[in-house]
């Protein structure tokens, strides 16, 4: 998949020592899932996309690309959160601040309605994320409830249908 400055595809072998570092860089780590891992957890992670969701074709997940270089992670899956598939995106944080993740998220948003053919597409966000929480609503995603988490934090899901989301994502462009 591609957009104007993304190029998104599966993982390769050799790219789990930028899977690795992108996970393990905490600025991005304390977003995503349960937060920081060790690097042995990242590793194991890495290897489960090839030996699970892969092989299995569970679910689409890509590396993401800027001009050769790997600068994020990019996966749309159905989770029982959410009660339908949800978009999951993490960049560097040397891409951040360039629209990029718009860009990322409109894209995944887009591979939801059209190849997938889901009628919504959801997002879990930490309510503290407000960068994160700003790009959805910008995209056209709307709070639909607060999920309480076992350590006292709040996740907020959103969710996005088919007939408000904008005609082309930004920055996308044909598979």
């Amino acid at each position: 998949m591609r957009t104007a400055r993304l190029l998104l595809t599966p993982y390769a072998p050799g790219d789990e020592e930028a899977f690795v570092a992108l996970f393990q860089d905490v600025r991005v780590s304390r977003w995503m899932g349960e937060g920081s891992s060790t690097e042995a957890e990242d590793r194991a992670l890495f290897g489960r996309v090839f030996t699970e969701v892969y092989a299995r074709g569970l679910f689409d997940v890509w590396a993401v690309r800027e001009g050769g270089t790997t600068v994020g992670h990019a996966e749309i899956k159905p989770t029982p959160e959410a009660g339908g598939h949800e978009i999951v995106y993490a960049l560097s944080p040397d891409a951040w601040g360039r629209g990029l993740g718009t860009e990322l998220a409109g894209a995944l948003v887009e591979h939801g309605f059209g190849p997938l053919g889901l009628g919504e597409v959801h997002a879990t966000v930490s309510a503290e994320n407000e960068p994160s929480l700003t790009l959805l609503g910008r995209l056209g995603f709307r709070h639909v409830r607060d999920i309480q988490e076992a350590d006292g934090s709040t996740t907020r899901l959103l969710t996005i249908t088919r007939d408000r989301a904008p005609r082309r994502a930004p920055g996308s462009s044909e598979r």
